[in-house]
């Protein structure tokens, strides 16, 4: 199809080829051109060249990665305006999702529909007895606060799911192993007075919670590789019972050791639905 453009008064009427944009998802122009038709960057290359004088004093002109010589006479704005009216309708054709960007999208989106029909993550907790739960959305971590007494401030971090162990299955109809997930906590027992604080290294695991190390430790004043301790499991049975005697009438037991396993469970579910809803998005845009 042909078409005009009008100019002014001393501006020149030139055809205008339209030609049809190929798909985005061939590397290179279809094979069925013939001599005689033009890919859109050859034909607006063209009407570049018959826009301009290409006569006068040389300036340069890129054009699609092509590079032409041309002097930039006065031209009208209703020539400038034709040229952008062919080329948008072949650069909104090119900004479409390749088949591998909506194969991508397809199975995120079938991937978040099923996490959230289900096993849809449940509000997280923010109280557990006397502590306060922090969650801290997009990190393996969460906090938890709490108070013992008028002087003593309690802070526990913990990671989400950071290893198993495996267990063999009991009973003789049972073949076969169990895995037992873990979860790592740092109790932090500060007396906010400028003294050290008491710190404890714990696993805390589906039913039970297990100290490793118990250590002082100075804020501010940490050396570069301070003595962390002896391994707790080693040591005395009566200092064992001590300790953890100490930690249960702080809170710090076998049922903040379930508890931590039941809100994990969750909070995987929720990263992980967030992480591909994320994903998700990024592929959109």
């Amino acid at each position: 199809m042909l078409m005009t453009s009008e100019l002014q008064s001393d501006a020149i009427i030139f055809p205008i080829e339209k030609a049809k944009p190929y798909s985005i998802t061939h590397c290179t122009p279809p094979k069925t051109r013939t001599a005689n038709s033009q890919p859109p960057w050859l034909a607006y290359s063209e009407l570049l060249k018959r826009a301009f004088d290409l006569s006068s004093s040389s300036s340069k002109i890129i054009t699609h990665g092509f590079q032409h010589k041309a002097s930039l006479p006065l031209i009208s704005r209703q020539a400038i305006s034709a040229f952008s009216f062919q080329a948008r309708p072949y650069v909104s054709e090119t900004i479409t999702k390749s088949p591998l960007q909506a194969n991508i999208l397809r199975i995120l989106r079938s991937e978040v529909q099923y996490q959230s029909e289900y096993a849809p993550p449940r509000q997280p907790v923010t109280q557990f007895k006397s502590f306060i739960v922090q969650d801290r959305p997009g990190e393996q971590w969460i906090t938890m606060r709490g108070k013992f007494g008028d002087t003593e401030d309690i802070k526990i971090e913990v990671t989400m799911f950071d290893g198993y162990e495996v267990i063999p299955k009991l009973g003789d109809d049972s073949p076969g192993e169990n895995l037992r997930l873990h979860i790592s906590l740092l109790v932090d027992i500060s007396k906010g007075d400028g003294s050290d604080d008491l710190e404890f290294v714990c696993s805390a695991w589906p039913d039970r919670l297990e100290v490793q190390k118990v250590y002082l430790i100075r804020r501010g004043k940490i050396p570069a590789r301070p003595y962390m301790g002896p391994d707790f499991r080693k040591m005395n049975g009566k200092i064992q019972k001590t300790v953890y005697e100490y930690l249960e009438a702080r809170g710090v037991n076998d049922e903040l050791s379930v508890f931590l396993h039941e809100y994990m469970m969750n909070k995987d579910r929720t990263e992980l639905l967030r992480w591909l809803c994320n994903v998700k998005s990024f592929v959109e845009n």
